[in-house]
């Protein structure tokens, strides 16, 4: 399995974000290749906060229901790990650890539903965020699995 950062299933809802060629690449190689992708709770609610957001606070500025249709198709295609009492554990000890504060306590929490459910690698657009936690998972940016079916 492989897990999806937020800003994955962000550009996967836009087909004119630049990234979204390189994204959908990504994903057709998964899938050959038979990787699960999956989502946590926080994705879904970075999705739903970033999605109705209002335009001018750098947001998508959809209605409610439009958001509810997109987090459906995230739900239905891709496989879901929930919370578990591990998650805050792993949290609380990454925190503290890697002396993790601010925005960063999010991709922390990433990090510790990784841990968890003993998934590896995480495809996000920002593998810079995630160096940090290098020696416990594998941040993957999707044109490292993109470059295959390209070329193809």
């Amino acid at each position: 399995m492989i897990l999806a950062d937020t800003n994955i299933l962000l550009r996967l809802t836009r087909s004119d974000a630049d990234e979204y060629p390189l994204i959908k690449a990504a994903l057709k190689r998964l899938r050959r290749e038979g990787i699960p992708l999956c989502y946590t709770s926080q994705n879904l609610i970075e999705f739903w906060r970033v999605l109705t957001r209002p335009k001018t606070e750098n947001g998508f500025g959809l209605p409610v229901e439009a958001a509810d249709h997109e987090a459906k198709l995230i739900e239905t295609r891709l496989d879901f790990l929930p919370d578990t009492p591990a998650v805050h554990e792993h949290w609380r000890r990454l925190v503290v650890e890697y002396r993790v504060s601010g925005r960063q306590v999010h991709d922390a929490r990433l990090v510790a539903v990784m841990m968890a459910h003993g998934i590896l690698r995480l495809l996000t657009l920002n593998v810079g965020d995630f160096e940090r936690y290098g020696s416990l998972i594998a941040p993957v940016h999707p044109r490292e699995l993109a470059q295959d079916v390209e070329a193809r």
